[in-house]
């Protein structure tokens, strides 16, 4: 056949009837009935039935895309009879290897999965409905495109093949037992766990639990000068992660770096709940988790007022605990650091796709009176908010090749993963990103007090990543329309971790600032200066104005009432979900 018979016609042809149907699979697997196509913790995500019905394209559109399709594929069809081997090479990373490239059907394979991917996107974002149905169709086709790649599969994995020769089979017989281990632990491989362990190479700042209930327990650092500042510092992490990514090894901790600055450093370790809190609520984790600790900290430290910090969801927690003392007129934290932290849960990004009253009132009945919220369920869904990278080069590299992942501290911690007790996920489903309550005066009650975020009269330093896909910028950057206090509002590159965990001496990465706080995050940034290197310093010059006069510091952990219980980490810490 040449290249000017009509043979490509029929292939185009072929390819386009392929097409069709692909993209109502990928429409049809996510529908209700059809849940086995997709991870079941995903289906909730997917458009329903109901929702796909008022979808439609333009016609026109429709044609654009179906003639554009025809013609590329065409003129791949073309390059493959007459190139062969010499076909430009395909760049996504997936195929970039010699051994796709170099053989003529892998390469074919690979372009045509590709031209596929492309046009399916193309659809998808032609869609016209109500917006969630349409990010709901797009993140549908998204999953499907990135578990059906060629690359994913023995069978079509041209680099695969190559090392299963290259090693005479070992390289599938070493990814047989890789899939059989990670069966036994129960969650995919990211990084070699092997490597580390909590307390010896990672959390390894030297500190004391000082106090401790069902909840939580309270950290306390040693001090690494001789003075620091007067008023005592809490980190709030999130619950739904170990607070350990504050504090993964020495050059990159954020809690080492504070300590170094002369505060005095304190951090709640969430307790990884099981079935004995499976009844525990919103209110006790601000009640007897984010306010108890706060008390704490004061006690010991003898002041009447602390300095706190609350990251991702404990920064919510952080909020709320705020709003409930300010109703009670206890202005116990003098200021507040919120990183990459929701208190106006408007902008949600990616996650709205997970919600809606009909999954919410499904959580809400599972367990919003008991039970618990698995941390893989909560690992894995956060896993395919970005598919490729997060799961299916693990499949590829893991089961396909036989290799074994490199060490790497931040992915051993996103492996380590927390329950959630019911209720408390139940109602933070329910006030924050489905209903917003905790933006809306008076709306909720939370430990008996009406939720007034503009009662938080204090100095607030908030920070947002730029290229976040769990806390979207600009819903970090909403919290300062809500808190009426000084504010400072920083944005740092990169996402929801990498943004965050950047210290100084790595001279990594930038980060932007503006005092004028406008209206929307948009504005703020057309006014906004880039500087080069870690934000840190920029936050460590804010918090040191509110952080008093400089005290010869403590000489050992707690006070008389709150001794050292053991030493950090502690136990909860190391507890598996």
């Amino acid at each position: 056949m040449t290249p000017t018979d009509h043979g490509w016609l029929d292939a185009a042809q072929q390819f386009q009837n392929n097409l069709q149907s692909n993209f109502q699979q990928a429409m049809s697997a996510f529908l209700p009935g059809h849940a086995p196509a997709a991870p079941s913790f995903l289906t909730q995500a997917m458009p329903s039935a109901e929702g796909m019905a008022g979808v439609h394209m333009d016609p026109a559109k429709m044609l654009e895309i179906q003639q554009d399709y025809v013609r590329e594929a065409s003129a791949l069809w073309n390059a493959c009879l007459t190139l062969g081997a010499k076909a430009a090479p395909v760049t996504d990373r997936r195929f970039s290897s010699e051994a796709w490239n170099a053989n003529p059907m892998s390469h074919f394979a690979a372009a045509t999965y590709l031209l596929n991917a492309k046009t399916l996107s193309a659809l998808a974002h032609a869609v016209e409905g109500d917006a969630k149905t349409r990010a709901r169709v797009l993140f549908a086709v998204e999953q499907w495109l990135a578990a059906s790649a060629p690359s994913n599969f023995l069978a079509l994995n041209a680099d695969a093949q190559k090392k299963a020769l290259d090693t005479q089979g070992q390289s599938l017989a070493a990814g047989l037992q890789n899939l059989m281990d990670d069966i036994r632990q129960g969650h995919l491989s990211m990084t070699d766990e092997s490597v580390f362990e909590v307390g010896r190479n990672v959390a390894t700042t030297e500190g004391a639990v000082v106090f401790e209930n069902e909840f939580f327990q309270l950290l306390e650092y040693k001090p690494l000068t001789a003075k620091v500042y007067e008023r005592p510092f809490l980190f709030v992490p999130p619950c739904i992660n170990k607070y350990y990514i504050l504090d993964l090894q020495p050059d990159n901790s954020i809690i080492r770096y504070l300590v170094e600055q002369g505060h005095r450093t304190f951090v709640v370790s969430w307790r990884n709940p099981d079935e004995s809190m499976k009844d525990k609520t919103w209110d006790d984790y601000i009640e007897h988790a984010a306010i108890k600790a706060i008390d704490v900290v004061r006690e010991i430290s003898g002041k009447p007022s602390i300095n706190a910090l609350g990251f991702c969801v404990g920064g919510t927690i952080l909020g709320t605990a705020l709003a409930v003392l300010a109703g009670r007129g206890d202005k116990a934290v003098n200021s507040a650091t919120f990183l990459t932290a929701l208190l106006d849960f408007r902008d949600t990004g990616v996650l709205d796709v997970f919600i809606d009253e009909h999954a919410v009132r499904m959580r809400e009945a599972q367990m919003g009176s008991a039970g618990l919220l698995r941390g893989q369920d909560l690992a894995s869904t956060f896993s395919f908010l970005r598919p490729n990278d997060l799961v299916w080069n693990y499949v590829v590299d893991n089961y396909l090749k036989g290799q074994k992942p490199p060490a790497f501290d931040l992915l051993y911690w996103n492996s380590d993963s927390t329950n959630l007790p019911g209720p408390f996920y139940a109602w933070y489903l329910r006030n924050t990103y489905h209903e917003n309550n905790l933006a809306q005066p008076g709306k909720v009650k939370v430990c008996g007090q009406k939720i007034d975020l503009r009662k938080i009269d204090i100095p607030a330093y908030i920070y947002g990543s730029r290229e976040d896909h769990i806390v979207p910028v600009g819903g970090a950057y909403a919290t300062t329309q809500l808190l009426p206090g000084k504010k400072r509002f920083v944005m740092g590159a990169s996402g929801h971790i990498a943004g965050v965990i950047n210290p100084p001496a790595k001279n990594k990465r930038s980060y932007w600032t503006n005092d004028k706080l406008p209206s929307s995050h948009a504005d703020w940034f057309k006014g906004a200066q880039e500087h080069a290197g870690s934000w840190w310093p920029d936050w460590s010059h804010w918090l040191k104005a509110h952080a008093g006069k400089l005290i010869a510091a403590p000489k050992g952990y707690g006070n008389r009432k709150y001794k050292a219980i053991e030493p950090a980490p502690g136990r909860y810490v190391k507890a598996k979900a």
